[in-house]
Formats: C-alpha cells, structure tokens, sequence
C-alpha cells in the first residue's frame, strides 16, 4: 500500500507535491524485493483538475455554512416571505383569494344557521370590507396564549374553530390560517365585534396588533398610512361602543399590502358578484349584499334564493332541458383518523366518525354541452376532487344498467357508453357538506378526503336508479328522452370515430371513399382550398366550368336539407345530404368535432339569390350552428353573393355590350334610371336570374367564384346564446312561438334581408 501527501503550491493552476513511500516489499514476476525504507521523492509541477477544485471549494463552503446561518420565520412572518403558498399569486387572483377567506368564514357562520346577512362593501380608498351578522369572533381570553379570540384567530397560524371543537358542523376552512394569512397580506386590517351589548374593536399593521393614529377627524377616515403604536404587551381590545342585547356580527375590513401584491392587483367586481351570486344559492335563504363604491355613485346587488341548488342547476342550464331537475340527495358515515387536541393541550391520533350530507341536482338538455359545478362546504372546487369522482362513477354505472335492461327497445347491441355520452347535455351540482374536510392545498381547489367518493357514488346510484326506475307521474316521457339521447349520442361517437378515421383529405387512390358526387380540388394544402355546397345539379354543371379546380372543391345538393334544428342526432346523420357534408368536411360533428381536421380553409354556401335560396342557407347554417359551431367560431363558414340581375348596356359601333350586374331589385332600378339619365340605350328585357344554372360559366366566375371580383359575406357568431335563441324561434318544433313572430312582424319585412 503506498500512502500520497500533497504539499505546498506554487504558480496558479500547479501544485507541487511530495510523494511518502513507507517502507514495504514490492512484488515483481513473483520475485521478492528487498524492503525500501520511506524516502521523499520530489515531482513536477501537475495541472490542479476541476474535481480537485471542487473538492477543495466544497470543504471550506461546508466549514463557512454554519447553525448561524440558519433562519428561522416566527408567526406570520413566513406568510410575507412566501405569499403564492398560502394565496396561490400576488395579482388579482390572490387579492380575491384574501377576500373569499374573510367571506368564507362568514358564510360558514351561515351555514351554521348564525347568520343570514353578509354585506361586502369595496371601498373607494380601495379597502374591502365585509359584515355578517353571525356570532362574533369570540373576545374572551383563551387560555393557552393569554390573548384575545380576536388576536388569536388574526394573528396565529392554524387556529380556529374548525378543529373539531364542535364550534362548526360544516365550513370551508380546515387549515385554520384564511383570516390570519390575510392580516399578514394587508397593510392595515380593522376588527369590529358586536358582543354582549357591546363594540369592541382592534387594528392590525401587516399582522402585527397595534393602533393607529386616525386622529379625529370625518368619522370613518381611515387610512393604512397613519401613525401606527404596536402593543408593548398583552392584547389590547377596545371597547369603542354599544349594541341592543342579542345584536351580535363581525366587520372586518383591510387594505391589501402593496409590498406585496402588485400594483395592478384589485377586486374583480365581476368575479365578485357571481361568487356572491353562487353562495346565495348554496345557502337558500342567505342574503348576500355587494356594494361598490369605487366609481363615484355606489352601485349594489343583492343577492337572495330560496330553492337551493335546484334553482342554481336551472340557473346554469345554457340550453333547453329534456328533463325537470332532479335533485340527489342522502348522506352517509366514514370513519378517519385524526388529531385530537387533548385536555393537557397534546394533540393525540384519534379514530371519528363524520357524517357527509350530499346534495346533488342535475338536469339534462337538448345540447351536448356539459355544465358541472362542485362544492364542499359551499366552496368552489373547480378542479373536482374525490366527490365529483364518487358522481361520475355513479353516473357511468347507472346508466350502463339501464341500457342493458332496456337494450332490446334502444338497440344498443354490443357497444357500451361512456361517461361523456352520459354527461352530453348535463348540468349538474354536486354539494357535500362534512366537517373538517381535506383539501389539496390551501387555494382548496380539489377535495382531497378519499372516504368522500364511496359516499357520493352510493347516494348518487340509489337515487337516481330510483328516478330512472320509479320516476314519478309524468316523468316516464323525460326518462325514455334521456335514455334515447344517451343511447344517441353512444351511436353518434362511434360514427364520429369512424368519420375521423377515415375522413382525412385523401391521396389519389383514396378518394373513392369520399362522396361520388364531390368534385374535389388538387390542392391538398388546406390554408388555400375552399368548398363550395352548391344547390343542384344545374348550378353544380356550371360551376365546374368555373370554379379553378386547383384549390375550389365543389359538394352539390338536393334542395332543401334536413331542419336539424328539431331533427335528432341519429336522424341527422341518416340523412344523405347531411351526412355527406359532415364527411367531405372531414372533422365529425357535435362535441366530437376537431376543427383542426377540417379539410377546407373556407366553406361557401352558394345558392340561388331567391326565397328558396335563403331558406336553404338558413337550413345549411343551422345544420353548421348545431354540430359544427367551431367552425362558424373559426369565421370559415362565408355564403356567396351571385347577382339577381344582368343589365346589358348597349355600346354603338361595338361587337360586346357592357354587362353591370345588380344584387337586388331597388339596386338595379337605381342603376337603370343612372344609365338612362346618361343617354345609354339598355338592352330590353332586363335578365333576371332565376337560379346559378342560368348563368354561364364565365359570369358565375366573374360575379361569384373568382376571388379577384367576387364577394362573400362571412358569417359570424359574436353571441351564441343569442344566435341559438334565434335559430330555436325559427327552425325549432315550437310552432307557436314562430307563428307569432311572423304575425308580429309582418309589416316590418324587408325583401332586401331576404337575400341579405
């Protein structure tokens, strides 16, 4: 064994070194060396090597990185150091994050049943304030730090009164740290409490409990810049008025910290009212008030329903129902281990017993849009979690039941739904309501308690089983619409997944599976090709004269198509006209549409400039609102502007007349009243268009296909609710409502929008 010691250094980058041999017997080819005693053997100057260096830097890094250098962040001070852990940002989403923390604890005094009054006032010095008139925050000493329950709950991590002290049944919070991670987040924060007949009162200035100097000016003047004493000792709650015995509430109102949350963070007015509209139907019979005073006059929405999440499902409804709500309901025990605070103040590992409430309405419609909204406790957890789980699961294997006990009247065969057949159409609302329930993070956005998903799955099956079952008078009709939309739209996927197999643009021994009558352009770039669905095979033998066939596409029809406004699913795609427009444009239909797939940068309605023209446009459009949407949103859709007038004008001592054409009847008045007034002699009679078959191949292509001269109107949908409510008066199956439409307004028709 030969021992190396390093010594000394010499130029940068070098180091000399002395090498020790003790005294040993080396070995060679079996023959044994005489022992050689330790000599120094000097070397040359060697490079130093990055591992050496790093080595080197490491040992003195680890001698310079003491206990010193240590921090430790006492109370609220780790809340200011790292605010995205406890309020997810610093922009507006954290700012509304601090609000609902302070509303939330309101409301959980509601669903206590203490309270029935929250106000929310936005201050026009940009404060928040918020009043309930639930119990109050408690003003007693407690016991254990000597303080307050005003400062504990404002100025402690992880304490409350949802710790299972039996204070609240059910609320939002578990982590204890909504009010406290506020304070620390805000520059000033004031506490009213209304208790025993009387008002106590305490300021904080970024968590820390003290008094500000507002001086005594206009009452109200408030203002986190003023003077501020912190407390020396104790915990000083003011008494700074009286109420009537029994009157008691909490107001609690703060500035954000702009250390920091940005200086572009503020309450989103618009968020704001639809949470408080939300919570209002959460928690029937709670009033919610929103005043904003930022923008001089003070506006305010109340906010106040009595039906619960029923009425919340209607409200959220965003098509026509196939079915009433149903409503869901039941509860059910599970047994977790959690901490106990003991008497000696200790927290122990106890076995309980919660109870979980589950509320649940749902409602069907004739769309394919799914609406689903999840609440514990009456907070929002937008990313779902164990109890919309257990729903789903529930929903799935009710549903797969009664298809196959009703298989041979459905003919559902071999195929089996999914869960997006199931919730084609849905609006759903899932409320559960338990004490102490675990979320994934302190911005609560999904459930976390996993004994939550059996509960729900068994309440749901059981009940809806029995709705679907045993539906009650009246109700036969809606189950038997269901099961048939279910089945439907099962039916509908699958042909959608076969169209979007096979239904890519084809090469050219490909294209027998296209439509035989689809003319079909060369290009296969889709930024540059556009279809033209013309009507007939009149106009379609003139258009192929005139279209360019490197890049225009030409699908003919057969009249009028299909209303499939009042038409179901399944008698949409058995039809042949409908059925071949979906498969030339080569992206499915409905929710299963991929417009990324579609084959045609542009689809152009071409038709006749005359009533049944319109009527069919309308029908074509329709059929695009209803199962291709994304591409009317894509503003791909366009309908073509073919001329309703040839006006020829006769030129002396020349072979070819001036050909101007006119789109509409006062238009070529206008224009024939101009010519003559100039002197020009018109060719007699006036050639009125009665459908594109009647124009030859070079007009069509001047007046109407060629991009150089044509024109074409885009159809838009900047309001589809709008847009859907029209096209349900006039294409839908309620015949009444349309015919007084057309009574009403009868003497403002204007033939010009016909064609328009």
């Amino acid at each position: 064994m030969v021992s190396v010691r390093f010594c000394g250094a010499s130029r940068k980058g070098t180091v000399k070194h002395v090498e020790t041999f003790p005294a040993c017997t080396f070995s060679h080819g079996g023959a044994p060396r005489p022992s050689v005693s330790a000599r120094r053997v000097s070397l040359k100057a060697v490079p130093v090597t990055s591992a050496t260096a790093k080595k080197a830097a490491s040992a003195k890094s680890a001698q310079d990185y003491t206990a010193h250098h240590l921090q430790v962040l006492e109370g609220l001070e780790a809340v200011r150091k790292r605010p995205g852990m406890y309020v997810g940002t610093t922009d507006t989403r954290g700012l509304m994050h601090c609000l609902w923390e302070i509303v939330d604890n309101a409301v959980d005094e509601a669903l206590g049943g203490h309270c029935d009054r929250i106000e929310i006032i936005l201050r026009a010095d940009a404060s928040v304030e918020v009043r309930d008139n639930g119990r109050g925050v408690p003003v007693d000493i407690e016991p254990r730090t000597g303080l307050t329950g005003v400062e504990v709950v404002y100025t402690k991590l992880h304490a409350g009164g949802k710790f299972g002290g039996g204070s609240y049944a059910a609320s939002g919070g578990l982590h204890g740290v909504g009010a406290s991670v506020v304070n620390a987040l805000s520059s000033r924060l004031d506490v009213e409490v209304d208790r025993d007949g009387k008002t106590y009162a305490m300021s904080f200035r970024r968590g820390e409990p003290g008094s500000f100097s507002d001086g005594a000016g206009v009452a109200g003047d408030r203002d986190p810049g003023h003077p501020f004493t912190p407390f020396e000792k104790g915990s000083l709650l003011d008494v700074i008025g009286k109420v009537r015995r029994g009157v008691t509430g909490t107001r609690v109102r703060f500035w954000a910290d702009r250390q920091i949350f940005l200086k572009a963070a503020e309450v989103d007015g618009e968020g704001l009212l639809a949470r408080a509209r939300q919570t209002s139907f959460l928690v029937p019979g709670l009033t919610i008030c929103v005043r904003d005073e930022r923008a001089g006059e003070p506006v305010e929405e109340v906010f106040h329903h009595e039906g619960g999440i029923a009425e919340f499902c209607d409200y959220l409804a965003p098509d026509p129902g196939l079915t009433d709500v149903w409503r869901l309901t039941g509860s059910g025990t599970f047994r977790e281990t959690v901490p106990v605070l003991d008497d000696r103040g200790h927290m122990l590992p106890t076995e309980v017993e919660r109870e979980c409430s589950v509320d649940v309405a749902v409602r069907w419609g004739t769309g394919y849009t799914t609406a689903l909204r999840s609440f514990v406790n009456v907070i929002d957890t937008p990313k779902g979690g164990t109890h919309v789980a257990g729903f789903e699961q529930a929903l799935l294997k009710v549903f797969r039941r009664q298809l196959e006990v009703n298989a041979r009247r459905l003919k559902v065969g071999a195929d089996k739904v999914d869960k997006d057949d199931v919730m084609a159409g849905l609006t759903a609302v899932v409320a559960v309501r338990l004490a102490e329930p675990q979320f994934e993070g302190q911005t609560k956005e999904v459930l976390g308690t996993s004994a939550v998903r059996a509960v729900v799955a068994r309440v749901v099956e059981q009940e809806l089983t029995r709705r679907l079952t045993t539906p009650p008078r009246g109700g036969k009709a809606q189950v038997d619409l269901l099961l048939d939309k279910v089945v439907t739209e099962m039916k509908s996927r699958i042909s959608a997944r076969l169209h979007k197999e096979t239904q890519r643009r084809k090469n050219a021994l490909e294209t027998s599976s296209l439509p035989a009558k689809l003319c079909d352009c060369r290009s296969t770039d889709t930024r540059r090709s556009e279809l033209f669905i013309v009507e007939g095979d009149s106009a379609l033998g003139t258009a192929k004269l005139a279209r360019n066939s490197d890049f225009q596409a030409l699908l003919p029809i057969r009249g009028k198509i299909l209303n499939v406004q009042k038409a179901s699913v399944a008698d949409m795609l058995k039809n042949a006209e409908c059925a071949a427009i979906i498969q030339v444009i080569g992206a499915g239909s409905g929710r299963s549409f991929d417009l990324g797939s579609v084959r045609y940068d542009k689809v152009v309605i071409m038709t006749d400039a005359d009533v049944d023209g319109a009527h069919i446009r309308t029908l074509l459009l329709t059929l695009f609102f209803r199962y291709m949407r994304p591409l009317v949103e894509a503003g791909r859709v366009y309908a073509a502007v073919p001329p309703l007038h040839r006006v020829e004008v006769v030129t002396p001592g020349t072979a070819k007349n001036e050909l101007i054409y006119t789109y509409s009847e006062p238009e070529m008045r206008r224009t024939v009243a101009a010519l003559q007034k100039r002197g020009k002699s018109i060719k007699q009679p006036i050639q009125r268009y009665k459908g594109l078959g009647e124009m030859d191949a070079d007009q069509l292509a001047e007046t109407t296909m060629d991009p150089r001269h044509r024109t074409l109107r885009k159809v838009r949908l900047s309001d589809a609710a709008s847009a859907e409510s029209v096209f349900d008066l006039l294409m839908g199956s309620d015949v009444a409502p349309r015919r007084e439409f057309i009574v009403d307004s009868a003497d403002q028709l204007d033939r010009e929008r016909i064609d328009a």
